[in-house]
């Protein structure tokens, strides 16, 4: 097969003074581990900033702009599949094609000819599927080829799908292969390997901590190993069948643990993520013996032989582990890091090596393959460079002369080609290109520098003395006039939606569900405190944006799981989702600052008898009439300690039958006992809307409540020295006419820049870099260290207004369909020249569609100490938004009519969190 070369030339002037900048290539050898680092000073390129005023869908010099502070131009060719995002991929046997695993796209599967270079077969259970199968889970790893390619399995929630390979490459004949249920564990397999024969099947078991061996012609399991924590990948090498466990070994007694999936795995007790990586040796010549075990890097994600040697990507510690398979020792450690600014979060994912001694290891946070040099396992490897690939690379294959690259998110949220998108208009993509020269790779090194804003010196430290205070640092440790950090997270918004009919900003009134009439205090915020319109959610759904701010980036972990959420969704309770580089709470505590928390990425809620929605609102009202305590306490708590001990326990996290309004009035009692802390988080969430009242009256709660937040502060004598940060969490629950990641935020304080219009390119990460260089927090990983802090945000003096809360103009009862004991809430007048926001009242003609949705929405899994945020099909859930919001009298953008539940376009499209 033939592929062009393709040299990055158009609009990189600078590359070539970059890449005269890169000074040495250091292969640092110390007890058997080598480590390869990429040394760049003084490079021009200023991080971030160099977004200008892009928005996210352009292509510019650089390339296409996505919403992860990156611009995307690959080496090779591209082909985008747009039906979801590639969790994983296989090629045949024969070279001749690609199966990758798909989702968020209403598939499972899809079958690439790489011949044509072209999508030859979709399978799942949407209606355009070409083959349909009754579910469309997918596991971190997989799918497997036989080894005569006439099979193909798809690891799925509770077993296998097999399918038959036509002389053509395409699949038939699906026939689910199940493994049982371990008490309440379900399989949520990982990779499965074939005896060379092919007559039996060995699986990892990923959510029973086991491999099992399988009759591949009957399914029956045959023989069953005990491993460690989360198997997941694994290889077999003549007798011995490796197994990579991404949670690691067992604990021991007494050690230290955290919970991923009802088993304790060893884990630090401040940043919860585990401290363990091993790979499991089962002798299938001995098989009733145990497994022994082989201690490597912290997430062993993908395992890969070759010539003698087994390489194992350790995704977490940012490392590649380097096995002699005739001894089964770690011989050599191939450190992944290109930047020395940061030493985590590039994230390695995956392996190849070609025949001419390249070893080449995907990058997936970086959008890049790292290219080395590689010999022997006892030579230690030398460092080449990097190639661009697509947004998120997750694979990499050799097929002859050519290189394969899967990339989970392609080139982001772009499969709708008209006015409008969402986040979860998801695409993927494959790369291909012939591997070029050294020299050629050494220039594209520049290019991949540029993409992602490493620049030398973005986390510059300072002693901090003798520096003038200043809103936000040039460097960590110098002074900031702000001492107080109020974060309010909210739930799902996309900025046409809230702010779509502000004249200022680049709007699309009609795309206003919830204008001024809904979200009045929002836009009085917007116009004092200045209106921001190019600002991104990076995250598709709650599970990736939680950890967007709580983390700076969404850990592989997360990324590999969304085909199959069910062993964790909100990583809260998962040590797998978690970083070893911490939180913002935790650096926040480690620069000595004091934090708050009031419901952000807490995990668990009891409730008392009685506490409905209706009860908590007029207990709401009691409290601020009369000042007393609540009638109805809540305990709500975190799993993970460091978090747990600074939670206000008494505010409600996550549950749509809980008014926002009702979490201010506890806050409010905390904050005037104790005061704030530097650092204090808020999950307000009932914009998120799916509650008893109507969604637009969710909203309004939502608004209500974040105005008296701030109403508050900015009259006590914190307001001098504070800022506030309003952020929706991701902006997945409707349309955006820029795009789907695009969603609202705000900067309240007396040293912003008030009045202003800022269309500058920012995203949550240039956020929380903020956030750290205000409070004096180190850098995550090296997604917000490249980040440029929003200076440009802040003014050089003071402005000490007040902000004065503005009365809801749309009732917070509408649509309940029993009134509190209180009586129904009677909103202020609503402003003329917005859109009207809407009375409740449904037409005469809509009523039975409206009682259809309202079935639906009573099967959902929204309200209660269980609620889960994203429970709910996302297709469905905007549909029945827009309609609410639009007194059921518009069709949702780009349809022509109103659909009941079961006919909505992507029904079929799981929720996040679902069981599929």
């Amino acid at each position: 097969m033939q592929v062009a070369r393709r040299r990055h030339c158009d609009g990189f002037g600078q590359t070539g003074r970059i890449n005269r900048l890169l000074r040495r290539r250091a292969a640092l050898v110390t007890a058997g581990t080598a480590a390869a680092a990429l040394v760049v000073t003084g490079a021009a390129v200023a991080q971030t900033q160099q977004f200008g005023t892009d928005q996210v869908g352009q292509t510019t010099a650089n390339g296409l702009v996505v919403s992860s502070d990156q611009y995307l131009r690959p080496y090779g060719q591209r082909l985008v599949l747009d039906k979801g995002k590639i969790m994983s991929s296989a090629p045949s046997p024969d070279g001749t094609h690609l199966a990758a695993t798909v989702t968020d796209g209403g598939m499972a599967l899809a079958i690439v000819d790489l011949k044509t270079w072209k999508v030859q077969q979709y399978v799942g259970n949407n209606t355009a599927a070409d083959l349909r199968i009754s579910g469309n889970s997918v596991g971190q790893e997989g799918p497997t080829y036989s080894p005569d390619g006439s099979q193909l399995w798809l690891g799925q929630a509770d077993g296998f799908t097999k399918f038959t390979v036509t002389p053509d490459g395409s699949l038939s004949d699906p026939t689910f292969v199940p493994i049982a249920k371990d008490g309440d564990k379900r399989a949520l397999v990982g990779q499965a390997v074939f005896s060379p024969d092919g007559s039996t099947v060995y699986a990892a078991v990923n959510g029973q901590n086991r491999v099992v061996a399988l009759d591949a012609a009957t399914g029956t399991v045959k023989q069953s190993w005990s491993v460690g924590n989360a198997p997941r990948d694994l290889a077999l090498v003549g007798s011995k069948l490796y197994v990579g466990n991404e949670g690691g070994r067992p604990a021991k007694p007494g050690e230290p643990t955290i919970n991923s999936y009802g088993t304790q795995v060893p884990a630090d007790q401040a940043t919860a993520a585990t401290t363990t990586g091993t790979v499991s040796v089962i002798d299938l010549a001995h098989p009733d013996a145990a497994p022994d075990s082989i201690d490597v890097g912290l997430h062993p994600t993908a395992l890969y032989v070759k010539k003698g040697a087994l390489f194992v990507t350790n995704t977490a510690s940012n490392d590649v582990s380097v096995i002699d398979t005739a001894s089964d020792k770690v011989v050599q450690t191939i450190a992944t890091q290109p930047w020395p600014e940061a030493s985590v979060g590039y994230e390695p994912d995956a392996v190849t090596l070609t025949d001419d001694g390249h070893l080449l290891v995907t990058l997936g946070r970086a959008n890049a393959v790292a290219v080395y040099r590689y010999t022997s396992p006892l030579e230690p490897v030398s460092y080449v460079g990097l190639l661009p690939t697509d947004y998120f690379p997750a694979e990499i294959t050799s097929t002859g002369d050519e290189i394969v690259v899967s990339n989970t998110r392609g080139i982001d949220a772009r499969r709708s080609s008209g006015p409008t998108h969402g986040t979860h208009d998801t695409t993927s993509s494959l790369t291909r290109f012939t591997l070029p020269s050294d020299d050629v790779i050494k220039a594209e090194t520049g290019t991949v520098f540029t993409q992602n804003g490493w620049h030398g010196g973005s986390a510059a430290l300072s002693d901090g003395k003798g520096a003038k205070p200043v809103p936000v640092p040039v460097k960590l440790g110098d002074p900031s006039t702000i001492k107080h950090v109020f974060l309010i997270v909210k739930e799902n918004r996309t900025y046409d939606q809230v702010l779509g009919d502000d004249p200022r900003g680049n709007g699309e009134p009609t795309l206003a569900q919830y204008g001024e009439n809904v979200t009045p205090n929002q836009h009085a915020l917007a116009r004092q405190f200045g209106l921001y319109d190019n600002t991104y959610d990076i995250g598709t759904n709650s599970a990736e944006g939680h950890n967007w701010l709580m983390q700076a980036d969404n850990p592989e972990y997360t990324e590999s799981s969304a085909g199959e959420y069910i062993r964790s969704y909100d990583t809260e309770d998962d040590a797998l989702g978690h970083q070893r580089s911490g939180f913002l709470w935790t650096g926040a505590q480690a620069a000595g600052k004091s934090v708050r928390d009031f419901g952000e990425f807490q995990q668990f809620l009891t409730k008392p008898a009685g506490a409905t929605w209706q009860n908590l609102y007029c207990d709401s009202k009691v409290m601020a009439t009369t000042g007393n305590d609540t009638a109805y306490p809540m305990v709500s708590s975190s799993p993970i300690p460091s978090l747990n001990d600074v939670s206000v326990h008494g505010f409600p996290k996550f549950d749509t039958s809980v008014p926002d309004v009702y979490r201010y009035e506890i806050w409010k009692r905390d904050f005037e006992k104790n005061g704030p802390a530097n650092l204090n988080m808020f999950w307000l969430s009932s914009d998120h809307t799916g509650g008893p009242p109507s969604g637009p009256a969710q909203v309004a709660d939502n608004d209500l409540a974040t105005g008296k937040i701030i109403d508050k502060i900015s009259h006590s004598p914190y307001w001098k020295d504070s800022a506030i940060f309003v952020v929706e969490d991701d902006s997945q629950a409707g349309v955006d006419h820029v795009d789907g990641h695009r969603a609202p935020i705000q900067i309240v304080s007396p040293w912003a820049r008030h009045g202003a219009v800022d269309s500058h390119y920012y995203t949550q990460i240039t956020m929380i870099r903020t956030i750290e260089q205000i409070l004096g927090i180190r850098p995550m990983n090296q997604k917000d260290t490249a980040a440029t802090p929003m200076r440009r945000a802040f003014a050089p003096k003071p402005d000490l207004t007040p902000f004065t809360s503005v009365p809801n103009r749309t009732s917070l009862t509408a649509g309940l369909k029993t009134l509190p004991s209180c009586g129904a809430d009677v909103p202020a007048p609503q402003a003329p020249a917005s859109p009207a926001a809407p009375t409740g009242r449904i037409p005469a003609g809509q009523q039975g569609v409206a009682a259809e949705w309202d079935a639906w929405k009573a099967k959902q899994r929204l309200t209660g100490p269980d609620a889960q945020a994203d429970s709910t099909n996302p297709a469905q859930m905007n549909h029945l938004g827009w309609y609410e919001a639009h007194g059921w009298s518009q069709p949702y953008p780009g349809e022509t009519r109103i659909f009941a539940p079961q006919d909505v376009p992507g029904a079929l499209i799981p929720a996040a969190d679902s069981d599929h």
